[in-house]
């Protein structure tokens, strides 16, 4: 087996001990995910239980066309009773709240952590992009940053994750077996070995776990 496949193996292994021992004393300040095809299902079972007073924000972008109004904030506020918004140009990122980035336009974080929307190019086919975000995100927030990559079918979010990793963030990426797509866990994988490497159930108690720290 190569180094790489173990590596892979270990990180697939975790026990919910491992999960307590490895974000025990850690101080996360922002939660980024980012998804694609599968993408919606994927987060409503993730993020569903989410209780109105989780300790940090949670910035989400998900690959959707970008030629009609996204309704997302709509439908995920329906199913939860943290607060659900858009992300805004310029606002400021606030604690408890769940954002997800809007059709057409690349969604990034300032140093005075706040929100900045531009129309670059797009990135791997892709307006919003994973990669956009995650990058500006790791830069603002550092070690303090948690980064959780989910099914899709491209390979946007695997350098943004890459990143997070480079700065000391948490990595936490949905296990290609059982992400609807693969395409994109494992292209993150291809770079570099996270923190964890889990199926949707176990990312769930991990972001529980991220609320107890």
């Amino acid at each position: 087996m190569s180094k790489g496949k173990a590596a892979q193996q270990d990180v697939n292994n975790a026990t919910d001990n491992d999960l307590n021992i490895k974000v025990a004393g850690r101080k996360i300040e922002a939660i980024v995910i980012g998804a694609s095809a599968g993408g919606i299902k994927a987060l409503l079972h993730l993020l569903g239980a989410l209780p109105v007073n989780f300790p940090v924000p949670v910035i989400i972008v998900i690959h959707m066309p970008s030629t009609r109004e996204s309704r997302l904030a709509d439908v995920f506020q329906h199913h939860m009773a943290i607060k659900v918004t858009m992300a805004q140009d310029k606002d400021h990122i606030r604690a408890g709240q769940v954002y997800f980035a809007g059709p057409g336009y690349h969604l990034s974080i300032e140093r005075d952590r706040s929100f900045s929307i531009s129309c670059e190019e797009p990135i791997h086919y892709s307006r919003p992009s994973i990669d956009f975000l995650m990058l500006s995100a790791a830069d603002t927030y550092g070690a303090a940053l948690a980064g959780i990559l989910l099914t899709g079918a491209n390979q946007d979010g695997a350098e943004g994750m890459q990143r997070i990793h480079e700065v000391g963030g948490l990595t936490v990426i949905q296990d290609p077996v059982e992400a609807e797509m693969a395409i994109m866990p494992q292209s993150a994988l291809n770079l570099f070995t996270p923190d964890f490497m889990l199926p949707l159930q176990d990312i769930q108690k991990l972001i529980f776990n991220l609320e107890i720290d």
